[in-house]
């Protein structure tokens, strides 16, 4: 008897439940996350606003009507302005909607499969349907085609030490697995924002165009951050099309073809620019925007979209939580008033109290834990302090009785009488210092301030190795010259000598001839490797 036959027979009223599992005593599964529909007990919060924050805005092929994002809901107004209509309404997260060329469709973006996708829905909010399925590469920012059956977006490829990059992808709007347009710089310069130019002929698109390889945090917007490509669907070709200080982002061109609207940064105030696109003449139109995003990650686009009415006359942004009508031209800007009333559906934030002052409590975490070679006794650091514990069930004390510096990375003499360790004070800086591990005659190696690291005993106990490093970020930056690894006498009466320039977590190995050090590095962008160096020491 086949075996889901036997189920049915057996469990009697659990008969979906078998034929599903094929066996009695199969365990149902996890129940699949919805986003509309959490755990928890659901609260109903109600909006009334005639503000927003960071609001794409799109307009209509007939220019009659506003499409924007407020709250993770999608709503559509009157181009005069007035009450605004909701075309979505769930815990859904929807935003970036644009209608298509015939205002028929909307494309968006919804995390209601669990993470974020483009989907399509008609123009009064009915018939939503999933364009992209990705559940790791996710889509954002789509933007509709001329002819109205493709969708372009940006696709987000996350880093292996990042948030990662993105590249210009082109789906068919009822679905399927798409196509790139162009390849992502690296895995860390931002690329994205979309756009196509009225004839289809060209793909407009804001990428990160700083030196480097990696995504830098202390980016100048004075100079050129992003800067906007032109991709020629024609040949493929991809050339950079607006460039300079203060950057370029969020390209949308009008709908008569002859201007590029964009976003500037002029000192700190972003500025909606326009690009003549016979002359090449760009020229500010209206600086009444709030401040873009060129600094920081842009994954969900670098300033909220806006458009163009039909007659290429005048642009509806968003800014300074408002709407606004602007003639780039006359470079003035009349706000369109919008009224939002509406609920959400929210849950209470899971919290757990703590008490953030006790008088003990357990460490949670030890630093640079070292155990003597003759497994009798450990070493470690813990909220600042070097610890000494006899193993296997001793009682932890603290090595020193000093409250002038904290004191890290301890490590054991290969006879177990000495402990090597680093000391830093934010007003004397660091040291390399040893103490017997009584915790008596301790003795400063480096009389030096500097930023030391990884000590560690020769085997014969009379020579100690170091890191010495830079400093900055959150530490001064002085005494940070000549780095490297370094080689002392133990005794505190020796010259500290550099043995390289390179290198980390010096150790040494059976003998006292050479020292080993580890240097790493990235190959092929976001390869990491390592690898261990020996250094021969002079006698």
């Amino acid at each position: 008897m086949p075996p889901i036959t036997r189920c049915l027979l057996a469990c009697g009223s659990a008969v979906l439940l078998c034929a599903v599992a094929a066996t009695c005593g199969a365990e149902p599964t996890e129940k699949k996350w919805d986003v509309n529909h959490p755990p928890g007990v659901a609260a109903t919060v109600k909006i009334d606003t005639h503000t927003g924050t960071w609001m794409s805005v799109d307009v209509s092929p007939d220019g009659r009507r506003i499409l924007f994002d407020l709250l993770g809901d999608l709503y559509e107004l009157p181009i005069e302005g007035g009450e605004a209509h909701a075309l979505t309404h769930s815990m859904a997260w929807e935003m970036q909607a644009r209608y298509s060329p015939d205002g028929k469709r909307i494309a968006y973006v919804s995390d209601v499969g669990g993470g974020d996708n483009i989907w399509v829905m008609n123009a009064d909010g009915s018939d939503a349907k999933p364009v992209t399925t990705e559940d790791y590469r996710l889509p954002n920012n789509p933007v509709w085609h001329p002819g109205g059956e493709y969708i372009a977006a940006r696709k987000h490829f996350t880093g292996t030490r990042s948030l990662g990059s993105g590249e210009i992808w082109i789906y068919h709007s009822s679905g399927g697995k798409g196509m790139a347009l162009n390849e992502k710089p690296n895995w860390e310069k931002d690329l994205g924002e979309p756009a196509f130019s009225p004839d289809a002929r060209y793909v407009y698109f804001s990428q990160d165009v700083t030196e480097g390889r990696t995504f830098e945090y202390n980016k100048d917007a004075n100079k050129a951050i992003f800067a906007i490509q032109r991709l020629d669907l024609a040949d493929g070709r991809i050339e950079p099309f607006v460039t300079g200080q203060g950057g370029a982002v969020r390209p949308t061109p009008s709908p008569d073809g002859k201007f590029l609207a964009f976003v500037r940064r002029v000192r700190n105030q972003s500025t909606l620019f326009l690009k003549d696109l016979a002359s090449g003449r760009e020229t500010p139109a209206w600086s009444g925007l709030d401040r873009d995003m060129q600094e920081a990650w842009s994954v969900q686009g670098v300033y909220p979209s806006f458009a163009w009415l039909p007659d290429a006359r005048s642009i509806v942004v968003w800014g300074q939580g408002r709407l606004w009508r602007v003639d780039p031209f006359r470079h003035a800007a009349v706000e369109i008033p919008f009224h939002v009333t509406d609920t959400r559906e929210v849950r209470a934030a899971i919290r757990f109290r703590v008490d953030v002052a006790p008088a003990q409590f357990d460490v949670k975490q030890l630093h640079s834990v070292n155990v003597a070679p003759r497994g009798d006794k450990v070493v470690y650091s813990a909220l600042g302090h070097l610890y000494v514990k006899d193993l296997p069930a001793g009682v932890p004390r603290r090595l020193t009785t000093q409250s002038d510096h904290f004191e890290f990375y301890p490590r054991f003499s290969r006879d177990g009488r000495e402990i090597v360790f680093v000391s830093w004070s934010d007003a004397y800086q660091g040291r390399v210092r040893k103490i017997d591990v009584a915790g008596d005659r301790e003795i400063v190696l480096t009389p030096a301030p500097g930023k030391y690291r990884a000590p560690a005993f020769s085997p014969d106990g009379r020579t100690v190795v170091y890191e010495k490093g830079r400093g900055g970020y959150l530490t001064s930056p002085w005494n940070g010259l000549d780095t490297g690894v370094y080689r002392v006498a133990a005794d505190g009466k020796g010259v500290p000598e550099r043995l390289t320039r390179e290198g980390r977590a010096p150790q040494f190995g059976v003998g006292n001839d050479a020292v080993y050090v580890t240097r790493s590095g990235v190959d092929k962008e976001v390869e990491l490797y390592s690898k261990l160096v020996r250094i021969d020491l002079d006698p």
